[in-house]
């Protein structure tokens, strides 16, 4: 056994496939197969079931792929503890998030980390809040960023941020001189939202559920994933959009738009750090999770 055959071994069995844990590890799916079958020759034993659609590890392989962890994470460890003895503290962390972190809070983490810890690589991965917990759930990721918090006794959630979904429009609008706008008002203007398992959909669903209400009763002409696309679209006079305060801070500042609250709903929220609560960290990532806890509890207004 090398410890190239039981990454590709572990890595196979958490992304229950070959050919994502080939991408995953940079390696053409024939390599990956090759790997997994010198270990099952090696051991003399059948480490995966191969019949179902998605791979599963046989009994063997359950036993395998804990000391195989147990490995690794020795192994990384072992480097961590030497980088750290010379004064290094190097490697690569990959961190799932939702939107609004990813553009407004998550830079000015890795701005502070990034300081202190110049010899690491990031790789930033997008999901919305659904897809990041999903990740994190089947083991694709360590942790990441959400607006939204999803009821798992696995998941260990530490608060960041609040945020605040307002309603924007076209800053020539003749919705109402006031900040506020009635949920009536609302229903009768073109809207434009976020797709399902997006935190500002799933804040706005909430929202509207408290009340009796739900998103049918608006007059929603365009769905997307992205922010940006939301606010050229109001810019342009297209229709109106909730979004993130946060996400349309400068242009509220600059006259872009116009911003309103419905007091008839409750569209405040937190985002979070997220991460599976008993799962194994390497000595980098549990670096990163203490590092972003200490700038929770010291961090500035954004």
């Amino acid at each position: 056994m090398d410890f190239r055959q039981l990454e590709t071994f572990v890595e196979v069995i958490n992304s229950k496939s070959f050919s994502k844990a080939a991408n995953k590890l940079f390696l053409t799916q024939p390599t990956v197969t090759s790997h997994i079958q010198n270990l099952e020759k090696e051991l003399n034993i059948s480490l995966l079931n191969r019949s179902n659609k998605n791979i599963s590890p046989t009994s063997g392989g359950k036993i395998l792929y804990n000391y195989a962890q147990d490995i690794i994470n020795m192994r990384d460890m072992a480097q961590f503890k030497l980088g750290k003895y010379k004064g290094q503290i190097e490697g690569t962390l990959e961190i799932a998030s939702s939107t609004i972190p990813k553009q407004y809070i998550l830079p000015h983490i890795l701005k502070s980390f990034f300081s202190k810890y110049p010899n690491i690589t990031l790789n930033i991965l997008h999901n919305n809040s659904k897809g990041v917990i999903n990740d994190i759930m089947d083991n694709r990721i360590d942790f990441g960023i959400v607006g939204a918090k999803y009821n798992n006794r696995h998941l260990k959630y530490i608060e960041l941020i609040e945020d605040n979904l307002i309603l924007i429009a076209p800053k020539n609008n003749n919705l109402s001189n006031s900040k506020k706008l009635t949920i009536d008002l609302v229903r009768k203007e073109n809207m434009i939202l976020r797709h399902q398992g997006s935190g500002s959909r799933l804040l706005l669903e909430k929202a509207l559920h408290d009340i009796n209400d739900s998103i049918k009763s608006f007059n929603v002409v365009i769905t997307t994933e992205s922010n940006e696309t939301i606010k050229k679209f109001v810019e342009l006079g297209i229709g109106v959009s909730f979004i993130s305060e946060l996400a349309v801070k400068k242009e509220l500042e600059n006259d872009v738009f116009k911003g309103y609250n419905i007091p008839e709903l409750n569209l405040n929220r937190k985002f979070y750090f997220v991460y599976h609560e008993n799962r194994y960290l390497s000595p980098l990532a549990e670096t990163f999770k203490n590092f972003v806890t200490n700038w929770i509890n010291k961090r500035v207004e954004l």
